[in-house]
């Protein structure tokens, strides 16, 4: 069965498309500035955002524009649960589960996956798709001026768009690391991922959007949930408790007493949570939140529950949109609970399934050695896996030694030629200074990531030519402690090479004067 767009007469509504079947095959569709945009009959089908459209009336908000336009949207997409299978060659069960269910696990207890219908969605070629998300990029069109909801058709398609909360997440930069790349690696094609830059400061708004926005939806079919809650070190708990405040939905928050940065902890509580701080790690939270959630009609948010990676391979489509659907050679992304180096993959895949491009990038997922038990696992040969009793880490958003997506990682990792790395606390403290010192300002995960790089490189896994993208996961903003007793050097048991504190000189202009020419000096010996 074909698919088309349809839009209303008017070309006010130019920017918003319903989706209908048609029997046809459709053609691609080529963005071009029209007076008259509304397509012929014989041509419809889901159509790219007009380059320009009329001004909405000024009583009119975007979500009320887009309900106007779009009040019967089709939808010709869907997706539902099913058990996450490392092996999709042995179907075991026909087991799935409507997106609107209550459900985190599988009859069998194991993890569930959001499976799209890729037949319907082939319908479409590649081609279409790419510019379809390409013209979206930018918009303030309700929901598509989100770098998650422009791929809506892949993400939740069946969600209403005024159901959808969103802070128009995602479209994170694509940062080229020059100067850190050609001085400390030798390579010209380093780029790094800023998922950081986004709403609450980590890539953990994403997933976010789409999992309230889903909660959302069931409140108003009067589902029994009274709250969203989640176990956090930090990005998790900040990301949800913004987006259900957007929504007014209750959040609940189980924090590990004492192991969090306060500028962590002060989100969640700015944006009125209900914070319970425990005396316990972020598995002894996680083991709690699965207890209550189980309880009450309280709505898990962590990564568990699936729907939050589907917000999170948005990143991975995004990369490669911004590289003109070019595909890097690596990418490197930090992994603690491990559902995100599966979302990358999950991204990269969906786009080569889907004839966007023709191969996947080789994967790499960082995890800090203080707590590294996909690491050991990697190294073990994938034998049988062991989860650890994780450390004090600088990285304190990955300090995690049992990850729920333990089997989502290794599927990922095997399906992409992937590698495992780790990095010492030394070694991430000495990664994000001396990317800080190159103009960057990085949180300590993505020293994690850049280590692996730095490791890889000089084994000649990575070359120096190699396009490499380092996935940066949350704000240096974040982590200023941690960057303060660096430069401090007030680390116990860590040299701080790259440490740059301040110079104290005394207020007359001789001393000053002495003091700048001497840092001239070593700055241009030759002047």
């Amino acid at each position: 069965m074909a698919y088309s767009c349809s839009s209303s007469s008017s070309s006010s509504t130019s920017s918003i498309f319903s989706i209908k079947p048609k029997t046809p095959s459709p053609k691609p569709h080529f963005i071009k500035a029209s007076t008259n945009p509304s397509p012929q009959p014989s041509q419809q089908q889901p159509k790219p955002i007009s380059v320009s459209k009329p001004r909405r009336p000024l009583d009119e908000n975007i979500r009320d524009e887009a309900r106007r336009n779009n009040p019967t949207y089709s939808h010709l997409f869907s997706a539902k649960y099913v058990p996450f299978n490392p092996d999709p060659s042995h179907q075991t069960s026909d087991e799935s589960y409507s997106l609107d269910e209550i459900v985190y696990r599988s009859r069998s207890g194991g993890l569930l996956d959001v499976e799209h219908d890729i037949a319907a969605l082939k319908t479409y070629d590649g081609k279409y798709w790419r510019d379809l998300f390409d013209s979206r990029v930018g918009k303030t069109t309700w929901p598509y001026g989100s770098g998650v909801w422009s791929k809506k058709e892949w993400v939740l398609p069946e969600i209403d768009d005024a159901d959808i909360v969103s802070a128009f997440e995602g479209n994170s930069n694509l940062f080229w690391a020059e100067r850190y790349g050609k001085q400390f690696l030798g390579m010209n094609d380093l780029w790094v991922k800023h998922c950081g830059i986004s709403h609450t400061g980590s890539f953990k708004d994403l997933g976010m959007t789409v999992l309230v926005s889903q909660v959302n939806r069931l409140r108003k079919m009067n589902r029994p949930v009274v709250g969203v809650g989640c176990a956090s070190t930090g990005d998790t708990s900040a990301a949800l408790s913004a987006y259900c405040a957007s929504a007014g939905i209750p959040s609940i928050v189980f924090l590990p007493a004492n192991r969090i940065s306060i500028a962590q902890l002060v989100q969640p509580i700015a944006n009125g949570a209900f914070v319970l701080s425990l005396d316990t790690d972020f598995d002894g939270c996680m083991h709690l939140i699965r207890e209550v959630t189980s309880e009450l009609p309280i709505y898990l948010a962590n990564s568990l529950n699936s729907l939050r990676l589907e917000g999170q391979k948005t990143a991975a489509i995004e990369i490669l949109q911004q590289f003109d659907w070019q595909v890097p050679d690596w990418v490197i992304v930090p992994g603690g609970n491990l559902g995100n180096i599966y979302a990358f993959y999950k991204g990269f895949h969906m786009c080569k399934e889907l004839g966007l491009v023709d191969r996947i990038p080789r994967l790499v997922c960082a995890q800090a050695a203080n707590a590294n038990p996909l690491y050991l696992h990697y190294k073990s040969g994938w034998k049988d896996f062991k989860a650890v009793k994780a450390n004090a880490t600088f990285a304190s958003a990955i300090q995690i030694g049992d990850p729920v997506s333990i089997d989502r990682a290794v599927y990922a990792l095997k399906n992409s030629n992937g590698i495992v790395e780790e990095a010492t606390e030394e070694e991430l403290m000495d990664a994000m200074a001396e990317a800080d010192s190159t103009g960057m300002f990085i949180c300590p995960h993505t020293g994690v990531a850049l280590t692996a790089l730095i490791k890889l490189r000089k084994s000649g896994v990575i070359g120096k030519t190699d396009r490499t993208v380092v996935v940066s996961t949350a704000h240096g903003l974040k982590f200023t402690q941690s960057k303060i007793d660096y430069h401090s050097k007030e680390i116990k048991d860590m040299a701080c090479r790259f440490a740059n504190p301040p110079v104290h000189v005394k207020a007359d202009f001789a001393s000053v004067m002495d003091v700048l020419q001497r840092y001239l000096l070593s700055k241009s010996p030759n002047h």
